[in-house]
């Protein structure tokens, strides 16, 4: 006869010596997946991921000089609108004292005029208003008065002016230092990736640089291009005179620069003031495409247009392309963002 007996169930302390293995085992597989090295990435990866830091510090770079543009500026303009503040302060004392004088020579001669009198203790603009429907006013004390008015209206509008403008400023100074911080976290970031290579890696890196170099001065010595006119072509033997002077944020030269300070210090050495920034600079002269371009003139990379260089001639741009290179030709197809247009100045 079967036995109908229950099998027998393990015991609590059984149940929780199996619960607790378990989990010590997944534990275990945790940590040593944790403490599995991670995979170092490798010499092509670490310069793509930098390059695209270096291309977003080119982007600061360029918003930063803007800033530092428009700061300058507002300086300039807000000293100009000081000084004519105080210029203008001073007609108006002088006007005052003139209409002092009629008032003066009034008294000493028989009395003071009712309408000088009513103007010396009371805001000019609400004098006229009363005194010209009371015809109390002589020519002179009217042309005086007017003029006090005029004068004072001036300085109230070059006042509100220059408060505008200081808070203009007080902003563009706030950009500056939030786009100098992110220049400079942007650089941090791509050390700190560069120094994860090995020294033999870092020559690696070096060397293609070098050849990339080489290779594009080769093709540009090929180029039998004209240059597009002769201050393009005394820019661009201008910027042919810095190959080899380092990139550096900011710079316009002579011993670093970076791409609109080279693009806007060669025009300069041709007699011919450009703009700053890469984003003025492409707002200047005559658009062209890729066909159109001749040796001199601007091109323009980036939706953002935050890069710029000088074209060399056969597909080739002499340019400052970014930290840690220096002034140099490369190929248009190599710098990394879109050709979008030429401009010819």
């Amino acid at each position: 006869m079967a036995s109908h007996r229950r099998p027998k169930q393990p015991s609590r302390a059984r149940v929780t010596v199996l619960t607790t293995a378990a989990a010590a085992a997944v534990a275990l597989s945790t940590q040593a997946a944790d403490a599995a090295p991670s995979q170092k990435p490798g010499k092509d990866e670490v310069k793509a991921k930098v390059d695209k830091l270096y291309e977003q510090a080119e982007q600061a770079t360029e918003k930063y000089n803007g800033a530092k543009e428009r700061q300058q500026k507002l300086q300039k303009e807000i000293s100009a609108i000081q000084d004519a503040v105080a210029r203008g302060r001073q007609e108006l004392n002088e006007l005052r004292d003139g209409l002092g004088s009629t008032a003066s020579a009034q008294y000493r001669s028989g009395g003071l005029d009712a309408s000088v009198q009513l103007f010396l203790s009371s805001d000019p603009d609400d004098f006229l208003d009363k005194a010209s429907t009371l015809d109390q006013l002589s020519g002179r004390q009217v042309s005086a008065l007017k003029k006090i008015q005029a004068k004072q209206r001036e300085l109230a509008q070059r006042r509100a002016e220059a408060t505008e403008k200081l808070k203009d400023l007080a902003d563009t100074r706030t950009e500056l230092g939030d786009k100098k911080r992110e220049m400079q976290g942007k650089l941090a970031e791509a050390q700190k990736l560069l120094n994860t290579l090995t020294a033999k890696e870092k020559s690696a890196l070096a060397a293609e640089q070098r050849r990339a170099g080489r290779s594009a001065t080769e093709r540009v010595r090929l180029g039998d291009e004209n240059s597009a006119s002769g201050r393009a072509a005394a820019a661009f033997a201008a910027a042919q005179g810095q190959l080899g002077k380092p990139y550096f944020r900011g710079a316009t030269g002579t011993a670093s620069y970076d791409c609109s300070g080279l693009t806007s210090w060669a025009y300069a050495q041709a007699g011919v003031h450009i703009p700053r920034t890469s984003e003025e600079q492409a707002g200047i002269g005559t658009r062209l495409t890729r066909s159109q371009l001749q040796v001199g003139d601007l091109v323009f990379f980036f939706d953002d247009l935050h890069h710029v260089g000088l074209y060399a001639g056969n597909g080739q741009i002499l340019h400052a392309p970014r930290t840690g290179t220096v002034v140099r030709y490369e190929s248009m197809d190599t710098i990394g963002g879109p050709f979008m247009f030429g401009v010819r100045v």
